[in-house]
């Protein structure tokens, strides 16, 4: 059997993600100031890692139940009610994962039957066709527009969607547009999926980074597809503690929804990977209990870098819509008469900054290059004068 022929085709189709690819050649320069990965500068705020060594020092380093310890469980619930005004059962409709990621790919194959098609929008977070096509499921882009602000819109669904349409997969305040949904735009959404009986997969991991939010606001109820109770049993939450709480290493995400989806999601988990991280879920306890500051001042920071970045690239004649949450920019490159890879490639060769192409997070993507601001101020100036001393040279 040779080596092409004993790989599945379904994973053999699938490309290697285009950050990753990217970045493994960021990796090999010197002097480079990345705007690339999309992680916090940040290190996960001390009373949390603190909550995680306590739990190693009590000997908490066994199996926890698959569903997630009921001390976090209740605190995700907990924090749900707070901030989105969204009620779970932490019994059966709240499922702890590994990370935001393994919560989408298990929600996906639970849901997902071999043939169905699956929408989600583009630009988008590069796993979103991959994990539908792993699943045996048909990936249908639905293209969002600068124009619109990248916004997803009711009238744009309706073009896309079919009978064999199962499940719409979103993600606002959004990777890697930055942009961000109205509680009105949302409420459409949800409509749009219970006139055609789908369920939303409502990645909301950057929601505390809305930039709606005076700074060190902690007692604003957000708006979330959760928050709709009249839509509760359409809604599948999936959320995680990497981008608000600057924990992604501790590798610790979760799902929230009705009992016969969770039951499903956790089947698979089940027998692929047990529990999270015993520690991580420590950890998650005292982000959910105590960690409304922490986010707060981190939101400030960022909405700060933000606001000089866009006005940087701006004055520097790259088109840059100032976002309304997340921590990216997606400058508009297509002035510089280079598609977004030559314009990553030549920004990174000769000038070390390094962005990722916007083709990358899909073909609609093209003619823009994803910048985080999640970095320090000091080298988003030297970026900044890079980036012009290019565009103006």
């Amino acid at each position: 059997m040779s080596s092409n022929c004993r790989i599945a085709p379904h994973v053999a189709e699938i490309p290697k993600s285009g950050i990753r690819r990217f970045f493994d050649i960021v990796a090999q320069s010197k002097d480079v100031i990345s705007l690339g990965v999309g992680e916090p500068d940040f290190d996960t705020p001390w009373h949390i890692s603190r909550a995680a060594v306590t739990c190693l020092e009590n000997g908490g380093t066994h199996y926890t139940s698959n569903l997630g310890t009921p001390r976090l469980r209740a605190a995700i619930a907990a924090y749900l009610k707070r901030r989105f005004g969204a009620e779970f059962d932490p019994s059966n409709e709240i499922l702890v994962t590994v990370g935001v990621s393994e919560a989408i790919d298990l929600a996906i194959r639970a849901l997902a039957s071999p043939g169905d098609e699956i929408l989600y929008h583009e630009p988008c977070f590069v796993s979103y066709p991959a994990a539908i096509r792993l699943a045996h499921a048909v990936p249908v882009a639905v293209e969002t527009r600068v124009e619109n602000a990248f916004r997803l819109t009711v009238d744009d669904l309706e073009k896309k969607v079919t009978p064999k349409t199962k499940a719409l997969l979103l993600n606002f305040p959004c990777n890697p547009t930055g942009a961000v949904l109205s509680r009105g735009e949302i409420e459409s959404i949800l409509e749009f999926a219970r006139r055609h009986d789908i369920v939303v997969l409502a990645d909301e991991v950057y929601s505390e980074l809305d930039y709606s939010l005076a700074d060190g606001d902690t007692d604003t109820v957000l708006s979330s597809f959760s928050s709709f109770p009249r839509f509760r049993d359409r809604v599948v939450l999936l959320n995680g503690f990497s981008k608000s709480w600057a924990m992604t290493g501790y590798r610790l995400g979760y799902a929230c929804g009705a009992p016969d989806i969770i039951d499903a999601m956790m089947k698979i988990h089940q027998y692929g990977i047990m529990s999270a991280p015993t520690l991580a879920q420590a950890a998650g306890v005292e982000a959910m209990d105590h960690g409304d500051k922490d986010v707060a001042r981190m939101r400030a920071e960022y909405r700060k870098r933000r606001d000089f970045l866009a006005g940087a690239l701006n004055a520097a004649g790259l088109k840059t819509l100032v976002p309304g949450g997340a921590f990216y920019l997606f400058p508009d490159v297509r002035s510089a008469g280079l598609s977004s890879e030559e314009f990553a490639m030549k920004l990174l060769k000769e000038h070390k900054v390094a962005c990722v192409p916007g083709v990358a997070f899909g073909p609609c993507g093209e003619g823009f290059v994803r910048m985080s601001y999640a970095t320090s101020l000091d080298k988003l100036a030297v970026a900044a004068r890079r980036i012009a001393e290019m565009v103006g040279g």
